[in-house]
């Protein structure tokens, strides 16, 4: 897909991103200066982000080089060691690599461990908050797919999936992908319109992997959940509107096009959207008058595919017929103080074991590869976000701060896990690794890191160009 965002809203991305990943790698990196700083050992330079210096201070007893540099994709903190240069030989008892083993791996995992903790403090400030959500109904349910066959029916609200109670949309989400990477089968207790209980076994069999890509598992299932239709009553234009051009104003509400009734902002899109650059018959109710535009959509290209656009915004109410539904579907996640800090230790730990589970499905190729995202996708996500409210903006943060608290403990030689590693390579030999044992391991190290990179660059473009 060639992205259709504004101009600002683009610019919106950039810099959520930044200020996403600064903090996240601020954390991240804080954990390893405190830890570092507490168990004695000297801490020279603490930098977020690499390369040329925008920022730099050097500050208190130990004279510490704080640093912000010019490319926000990581940071780091350099520590007093021996095997990086002379050492004061009044300094030496403070380097790294005399460190006793224990104090070395706790420096190690301090940084892993406070974004951990971050994504703990992000979940219980949205519990304490509110978390408004929505219930796992289902919605429109596609004839003849794994779904129906299954039996699974439209406004069934999911109960649990393989025996664990689901209450929102997103637990059901991630529960569902969860049941489908590990055999395949997704077993869910399902409640009909009715007040029935019944369970439903859907069976992906050879298409189980295929569907683990993102944005293909619900569409290749057969279903979705259900979502309010939206009124089509125009809330606003974007910046380059044939709509507004053509004499359209906001608050006109669409009830045709081409002499086709129009009754909410799908259907609108469905007949719009085949007309790119081919004039249409717009009418639209404003007052008491019902008025016709001659409107030519402009062309858009989206999953590499051209679309018509009229360029218009909703004003985001559900159609007059899915008013009560959707009360129906909503619901407040709300917590005290207190045990918010067991939800959010719960969640967060939940998260982790199930990021895991994706990374050790991806080594083993039960998941597909497609699913591993880069900085384009973060940038996106983030700034999608930050449009939708600071709750929506703290729970990604929350979720890419495990992510990266997570994949620092894989054990990469690289990464803090494959550092610990070698810390306890040493306690069981009695002596350090060689030079040269680490030396090949960090090229091991820089080029898994390269390829995924690659990797996730190369999804990130493909999302972007595939048809």
């Amino acid at each position: 897909m060639i992205s259709t965002d504004s101009p600002g809203e683009v610019l919106l991305a950039i810099l959520t991103f930044v200020v996403a990943i600064g903090i996240l790698v601020a954390v991240h990196e804080f954990g390893h200066f405190w830890v570092a700083r507490k168990l004695g050992i000297k801490v020279l330079r603490f930098s977020i982000g690499f390369g040329k210096p925008l920022w730099q201070r050097v500050a208190g007893e130990d004279r510490v080089e704080y640093v912000i540099a010019a490319i926000p994709l990581g940071g780091y903190v350099r520590l007093l060691d021996e095997r990086e240069g002379d050492v004061d030989p009044r300094e030496v008892h403070r380097s790294f690599n005399r460190a006793p083993v224990w104090k070395r791996v706790a420096v190690l995992l301090a940084g892993p461990a406070f974004n951990l903790v971050f994504a703990v403090l992000m979940y219980w400030i949205l519990f304490v908050a509110g978390v408004p959500t929505l219930k796992p109904i289902v919605g429109e349910v596609t004839p003849d797919s794994i779904a129906a066959r299954a039996g699974l029916r439209s406004e069934d609200t999911i109960l649990s999936v393989d025996g664990k109670p689901v209450a929102t949309l997103e637990s059901a989400l991630i529960g569902t992908l969860d049941d489908l990477i590990d055999d395949g089968t997704i077993t869910m207790r399902v409640q009909g319109r009715d007040g029935s209980e019944r369970d439903v076994i859907m069976d992906t069999g050879e298409r189980r992997r295929a569907l683990t890509q993102a944005d293909t598992m619900l569409p290749g299932l057969g279903f979705d959940f259900w979502r309010a239709k939206e009124q089509t009553l125009i809330g606003d234009f974007d910046e380059t509107s044939v709509a507004k051009a053509a004499g359209l104003a906001k608050g006109d509400r669409i009830v045709g096009v081409d002499q086709q009734p129009v009754s909410d902002f799908q259907q609108l899109s469905q007949l719009i959207s085949p007309a790119a650059n081919r004039q249409v018959t717009v009418t639209v109710e404003r007052g008491t008058e019902r008025l016709d535009f001659q409107v030519t959509p402009r062309a858009d290209i989206v999953d590499g595919k051209t679309v018509g656009r009229l360029g218009i915004k909703s004003t985001g109410k559900p159609s007059d017929s899915d008013l009560a539904m959707t009360e129906r579907m909503r619901t407040v996640q709300k917590s005290g103080p207190i045990a918010a800090i067991g939800e959010a230790a719960a969640k967060t730990l939940d998260t982790s074991l199930f990021t895991l589970r994706i990374v050790g499905r991806i080594v083993t190729g039960d998941v597909s590869l497609k699913n591993i995202s880069g900085p384009i996708a973060i940038a996106e996500t983030t700034g999608f976000a930050a449009r939708q409210g600071w709750r929506t903006f703290f729970n990604t943060l929350a979720l890419i701060s495990i992510s990266l608290g997570v994949l620092n403990l894989l054990p990469i030689p690289i990464l803090d896990g494959g550092q610990v590693v070698y810390q306890l390579a040493e306690l069981v030999k009695g002596k350090p690794v060689s030079e040269r044992a680490q030396l090949f391991g960090q090229q091991i190290g820089i080029a898994v890191l390269i390829l995924m990179m690659s990797l996730a660059f190369y999804n990130d473009i493909a999302r972007h160009l595939a048809p």
